[in-house]
């Protein structure tokens, strides 16, 4: 291919880029995310792992759910995709704000999932999302699940917070501080500090619980129809490749320089990447 058409065909791309990110801005009802995402099925799938390993099951905590959007809110706000903020506020931190005064806490993060099944199932393969899941030292459980721009992309975040609570009662005469270890984040075990007295707790509307749900159907799904148009185009490049080595090959032209088949096997890898990558991550 000259190089103009290449010119030409790499400008189409990044108007094509623009014009898709203009249409899910303004008209998010006919491009944007699919997604289907309930507390319900978050609660109900996590129990159902918990159930399986003959644990007790978790229960839906208001103060938790609220700690859990207001993370997934600073995420948002301050756009960052980690446990601690790059401000260096931790999870904790959100625990206490929601009036959650805990003795065990743990945090699992999502991103990029449209489902609840597909969440759970990349936390339970992952070992220290797993260990949480499945840890006897909680009792309590609060989801958000929230969608909004994150580094640049639009996607959603789901966010899962374990915790038990802190009953025991530490004199005020001897306010002295410990530390207990907590089930792990990431496969490093935490350490949290255990707050000499007992944090009040503040009352927290029903209504908080339910912005862990969220529910999307846009026309298009903005990425499944980008995941198709960059297959279509990779797979149209690597068709004029294949052809222009068997025409090279047939008539036996000499080409001073050629790298058919170096370009044939990067867009083949490309293809093959397309199909792969695509699925949400987790932290």
């Amino acid at each position: 291919m000259h190089h103009k058409s290449l010119l030409i065909i790499i400008g189409l791309l990044l108007f094509g880029q623009l014009f898709l990110r203009y249409t899910e801005k303004e008209y998010s009802g006919v491009l944007g995310i699919t997604a289907n995402i309930s507390t319900g099925e978050l609660l109900s799938l996590t129990n159902q792992k918990r159930q399986e390993a003959g644990l007790a099951p978790l229960i839906l905590n208001e103060a938790l759910a609220q700690a859990a959007y207001k993370k997934a809110q600073d995420m948002l706000s301050k756009n960052y995709w980690a446990h601690n903020s790059p401000d260096g506020t931790t999870p904790w931190v959100f625990f206490k704000s929601a009036g959650y005064d805990y003795l065990f806490a743990g945090e699992n993060l999502a991103r990029g999932f449209t489902t609840a099944p597909d969440a759970v199932s990349a936390w339970m393969s992952s070992p220290g999302h797993r260990d949480n899941m499945l840890s006897a030292n909680y009792k309590d459980v609060g989801f958000a699940v929230v969608t909004g721009n994150l580094t640049g992309d639009e996607t959603v975040l789901v966010v899962e917070m374990f915790g038990s609570r802190n009953t025991v009662q530490v004199s005020q005469a001897t306010p002295a501080r410990g530390k207990i270890a907590i089930t792990q984040l990431s496969p490093t075990p935490t350490i949290v500090e255990l707050s000499p007295f007992p944090t009040p707790i503040i009352s927290i509307s029903p209504a908080n619980i339910f912005v862990a749900s969220v529910r999307s159907e846009p026309l298009i799904d903005r990425k499944t129809f980008t995941k198709r148009t960059a297959f279509v185009i990779a797979l149209i490049f690597l068709v004029v490749l294949i052809v222009d080595l068997f025409i090279i090959s047939r008539k036996k032209i000499v080409r001073i320089a050629a790298h058919n088949i170096d370009h044939i096997i990067f867009i083949a890898i490309l293809l093959l990447c397309i199909l792969i990558l695509g699925r949400g991550i987790i932290l």
